[in-house]
């Protein structure tokens, strides 16, 4: 489960040109428990609801245009910035009501295929190579109702290929056919791949997890990526918060009772 802290229209269809965007094909995942898809296996779940809080106070920045394009990484790896990805485009998604993209820029790490148990196919990587048009590599994924771009493969320097010219045209063409982009981005500190992403995002949201990632190296990363880019950070593992907070959500959010959605944000 997640707590954020510090954190600061609806369409109904498919993406506009959605023949260019492979809208047809459709991936089935498998959504397994070590997944972490909290907000589509257990959507009454504590968890699920911080999802809720976190979607609401990014609709509000989305509504007057300022933020479309979200980058998500860490200080380090393992702090879960890409289970953070996987529940908020699907928070975002909205069932199918809202346009989602999740890009794979972690080109030294991709996992969000084996995570979903989807079979490989050309990403990110090939489009900024230059051997296939991104618009035609996305590929929808059920049940979860967004689109996913995934990392591919890469037979040059991962680093290289993100500081390339080529991934500005790869955003210019994907940007106007989706209400929300989430781009998952490989951990700040041992890379230089995240600052070159940010040029290309509208803010940056920072994942840590709790008794791991140390003050100093959230401090280091924020001045990497500039204060003014950074419009919040999602505390990941807080588990004594979660108990807390589970004995008096359950009690609200009875099964029996059941309340709509935006009751419970």
């Amino acid at each position: 489960m997640s707590r954020l802290v510090d954190l600061m229209q609806s369409s109904g269809r498919p993406p506009a040109d959605s023949d260019e965007l492979s809208a047809g094909t459709v991936e089935n995942a498998e959504i397994l428990p070590e997944t972490r898809l909290v907000f589509h296996t257990d959507p009454r779940s504590p968890g699920a609801d911080r999802y809720r809080l976190l979607r609401m106070r990014l609709r509000e920045l989305g509504s007057s245009g300022k933020l479309k394009t979200l980058l998500i990484t860490s200080p380090l790896p393992h702090d879960g910035k890409s289970t953070v990805c996987l529940n908020l485009a699907t928070a975002l998604a909205e069932g199918g009501k809202k346009s989602v993209l999740l890009i794979e820029a972690d080109l030294h790490q991709p996992i969000l295929n084996a995570r979903l148990r989807l079979k490989p196919w050309a990403g990110l990587a090939e489009c900024l190579e230059g051997t296939v048009d991104p618009r035609s590599v996305i590929r929808r994924v059920h049940p979860l109702n967004w689109y996913l771009l995934p990392a591919g493969g890469s037979r040059v320097n991962a680093s290289e290929l993100l500081q390339t010219a080529a991934l500005a045209g790869v955003m210019s063409k994907l940007t106007p056919h989706f209400d929300w982009i989430i781009v998952d981005s490989p951990p700040v500190l041992p890379l230089s791949d995240a600052t070159s992403l940010t040029r290309y995002a509208d803010a940056t949201l920072l994942v840590a997890r709790a008794d791991q990632t140390v003050r100093e190296a959230i401090d280091e990363t924020i001045a990497i990526i500039g204060r003014q880019r950074v419009i919040g950070i999602v505390l990941n593992g807080v588990t004594s918060f979660d108990r807390s907070y589970s004995k008096r959500y359950q009690s609200y959010y009875s099964p029996k009772a059941p309340r709509s959605e935006d009751e419970n944000t």
